[in-house]
């Protein structure tokens, strides 16, 4: 039972771009994961769960806020973050919270704590304008050097930039808690965000020897030509370079392998950390939440990595666990990140969470979560993009089974999940659904305006590319614990070949990633 002496602990465990599907407690029959399983079978568990924009930085900084990304000016993955947006840890540090990260966040700006009161971590991407896109381009704009090299050269290695990453992030979330223990009066809420599984998929031999290799499942859905690509897959497959280089079936076969590797190391990641709240004896009063930023589309229709409303790349894990007080079990209903603020502030408070500041677009959990059901809750989520690789921007909006997607500019898409999980047949022109389909263009363009928020966004390119290149990416604003934090860790160069020249053994070509 939870300690009715003192407000709840919350333990928030992040990792970037991991799918629901590839998890156990998701129906995934290959991968190794007992941990997160574990803590999914005593916890709640969201099986329709989605972020709300595809890519990182917006996604978490959307996630914090409660609130749309678009609706915070949060364009990309390398948009300020303006620091008057008021976030979940302005909330708790008001409530009497102490707040601490320790990991990844990938805040853009100068502002590198939006309400954290301390960061144990520096970041491991750039928090400047570097990667900012240009839409003027047009097909193919690749600001980070992305491509498809991070599959093509999947496998094994002894070190990496994200292995070093994660380790220091384990090592310092887990001292932390011992920390909390020891010093701290206040409750707390601590977030501990890893990197892994994100692409390049590369993964220590021991962890990709927990699998064989004939067991790794190919993808569902084979790759698609390019003529048969809606618009926004189209955008996609060029900004990853898919136009480039085609994976052979080992390459596919062997990127799934060290990524489920990645999710192994990771898993055993989690339950180093459940067992030093335990040691501490903080677990009974911490409600404990396990999520992703976004997924990975690992091949599925041929594309890969993120940045797309499909469900391998918008569908995420979201496990919340707090034996005594949630009520074990499975939730089917539609729910999304920008969710996560709210029911924190439920959690804190017994389901009393105060008054925002200006309105969440999040919506709180803590029904589910005490009682298994909140039979009045409308289970619309939305999902946008206007990140790098699209030319317009692109909304989702999902309620039931039924997926609608906007693509500024191009024809509707429309799925019936239900019939359709592979998501292979538009019924966007069908009369059985066209009723459906106007419902849900009407929700996804309500307070949305496409056309004026394109003129917006090209706009900050232009002001954010100008400081770019005037002054070579300068400020930085990394949040630097460690002197040698920017050598590193990617600051200014791109991730592909930070990565690459990172990895030991390196990879072919000197290492280079290309």
């Amino acid at each position: 039972m939870a300690d009715e002496t003192r407000k709840p602990n919350v333990l928030l465990i992040q990792v970037d771009q991991m799918t629901a599907k590839v998890l156990p407690s998701y129906g995934h029959e290959v991968v190794k994961a007992p941990n997160i399983t574990r803590l999914a079978e005593e916890g709640v568990v969201f099986e329709n769960a989605y972020c709300n924009f595809p890519l990182c930085a917006p996604s978490r900084m959307s996630m914090l806020s409660g609130r749309f990304a678009n609706s915070i000016g949060v364009w990309d993955n390398a948009t300020e973050a303006l620091s008057s947006t008021p976030t979940l840890m302005h909330y708790l540090r008001g409530m009497g919270y102490c707040t601490a990260l320790c990991g990844k966040m990938h805040f853009v700006g100068p502002d590198q704590l939006h309400g954290y009161e301390q960061r144990l971590t520096t970041d491991i991407y750039p928090s400047n304008y570097a990667w900012a896109p240009d839409w003027e381009k047009g097909l193919g704009d690749r600001p980070t050097g992305i491509n498809l090299s991070g599959i093509t050269q999947a496998g094994t290695c002894l070190r990496s930039l994200q292995i070093d990453y994660d380790d220091e992030v384990e090592y310092f979330g887990v001292r932390k808690i011992f920390d909390l223990a020891r010093y701290e009066e206040r409750p707390f809420f601590l977030t501990i965000s890893f990197t892994q599984p994100h692409s390049p998929f590369v993964t220590r031999p021991e962890y990709w020897d927990l699998y064989e290799h004939d067991d790794i499942d190919l993808p569902t859905v084979p790759a698609m030509a390019e003529e048969d690509m809606d618009e926004m897959s189209r955008w996609i497959y060029h900004a990853h370079a898919g136009d480039l280089d085609t994976p052979t079936e080992d390459q596919i076969k062997n990127a799934r392998h060290a990524y489920y590797g990645m999710v192994s190391t990771l898993d055993e990641k989690v339950g180093n950390i459940l067992q030093a709240l335990k040691d501490c004896g903080l677990y009974e009063n911490t409600a404990i939440i396990f999520t992703s930023d976004h997924g990975d589309m690992l091949g599925e229709r041929g594309q890969w990595y993120k940045q797309l409303f499909y469900e391998w790349s918008a569908r995420v894990p979201y496990i919340f666990h707090w034996p005594g007080t949630f009520k074990p079990g499975r939730i089917a209903r539609n729910v999304s990140l920008v969710d996560l603020a709210p029911t924190v502030l439920d959690i804190v408070t017994g389901g009393d969470g105060p008054r925002p500041v200006k309105a969440f677009d999040g919506r709180s959990l803590w029904r589910f979560l005490t009682e298994g059901a909140d039979p009045g809750r409308d289970d619309t989520v939305i999902c946008e993009y206007t990140g790098e690789g699209a030319c317009a921007p692109c909304r989702m909006v999902r309620r039931g089974d039924i997926k609608y997607i906007y693509t500024h500019g191009h024809p509707d898409l429309v799925y019936d999940l239900a019939r359709d999980p592979d998501e292979l047949v538009n019924v966007a022109e069908a009369p059985a659904y066209a009723a459906i389909r106007d419902e849900l263009k009407a929700v996804c363009l309500n307070g949305w305006n496409p056309a004026t928020l394109a003129a917006t966004i090209k706009d900050s390119q232009k002001d954010r590319l100008f400081i770019r290149d005037a002054t070579d990416c300068e400020p930085t604003w990394a949040y630097r614990i460690f002197d040698d934090d920017d050598r590193r860790y990617v600051r200014k160069a791109g991730a592909i070949q930070t990565k690459a020249y990172a990895r030991l053994p390196r990879s072919k070509d000197d290492g280079a990633f290309k």
